[in-house]
């Protein structure tokens, strides 16, 4: 789980962006003592993601602002569900309201993306993972969302693993260098720790990347009869990566070819926020929660 530390301190960005001198209609508007009740409703199923995230727009703004959670990051949800309630100041409630829903919104959207992938590969050894094609400055919480849909994050920066693409081989090899030649140099200046991954666009790259003993091939944009090809070619000697073309028309068939990973770009460059709304109703109007009977889920 992504810690509070950096979700507090996204959170709070998002809020001065958001009112920078604070929430102009409502310090105008609404009685300084006002109270409302709210549920964070299901407008269509998905995945949740996002709990502490949405909680910490509201606890920033006023400690005073109760939030409950009725349902776990992760967890499945149907059209109509509340989500969770929330109760307090009224200005409080209605200041953080929409940044509250942006991030869970999105988050959501990711883990429920991320969800139909990991169904439609079922059954195979595929793990399904992320890419670095995510909104600058909110990777943490969209690879949060990502687990929370049941995949898997690949490297979180630059600096934790190598993965070496074509233009890097492009580079050594126009220095005078064979790529296994490189790729042994290379491996002898990193710590033993370090895993090594290298792509390959093309059957007859694999063997050189072989011969200098990498962790993961890469083969990216092959057809599945390639992949197959690929598989066989590698023979356990180094994790599978699929790459590229891959959505959920095709995710299925890719993972039937026997890779180990299948990254997927879309589980974050182009998802579409769920659609979770957040009902407001004075606080003696506010009724019990269809899901009240269940036992509440406990947000840091």
């Amino acid at each position: 789980m992504t810690g509070l530390r950096p979700i507090e301190a996204l959170v709070t960005a998002a809020l001065e962006e958001d009112a920078p001198w604070g929430d102009l209609t409502s310090e105008a508007l609404v009685p300084v003592d006002a109270t409302l009740d709210a549920r964070l409703v299901a407008r269509e199923p998905g995945v949740l993601s996002g709990a502490a995230v949405f909680t910490a727009a509201f606890r920033l703004v006023d400690p005073q602002i109760r939030v409950q959670f009725l349902a776990a990051d992760g967890e499945h949800f149907e059209t109509g569900d509340v989500l969770a309630e929330v109760s307090g100041p009224a200005r409080g409630i209605l200041r953080a309201e929409r940044i509250g829903l942006n991030f869970v919104q999105r988050m959501s959207g990711i883990a429920t993306q991320t969800a139909g992938f990991v169904a439609a590969a079922t059954g195979t050894r595929a793990r399904i993972v992320d890419t670095r094609k995510t909104t600058p400055g909110l990777r943490l919480l969209e690879r949060q969302a990502v687990r929370d849909g049941g995949g898997h994050n690949h490297r979180t920066t630059l600096s934790d693993a190598v993965m070496v693409k074509d233009n890097h081989l492009a580079a050594v090899v126009g220095a005078g260098l064979t790529v296994t030649e490189a790729l042994v140099q290379m491996r002898a200046r990193l710590p033993h720790t370090v895993h090594v991954e290298v792509e390959v666009d093309r059957l007859d790259q694999i063997p050189a990347v072989l011969a200098a003993g990498v962790d993961t091939v890469m083969l990216d944009n092959f057809t599945l009869e390639e992949l197959r090809q690929g598989v066989a070619l590698i023979g356990g000697a180094a994790l599978v990566e699929a790459s590229g073309g891959v959505s959920l028309d095709t995710v299925a068939g890719i993972a039937a070819t026997g890779v180990d990973v299948i990254s997927v770009g879309a589980l974050t460059h182009s998802v579409r926020s769920l659609d979770l709304g957040l009902d407001v109703a004075p606080t003696s109007a506010a009724g019990p929660s269809p899901r009240a009977s269940r036992e509440p889920v406990t947000t840091p």
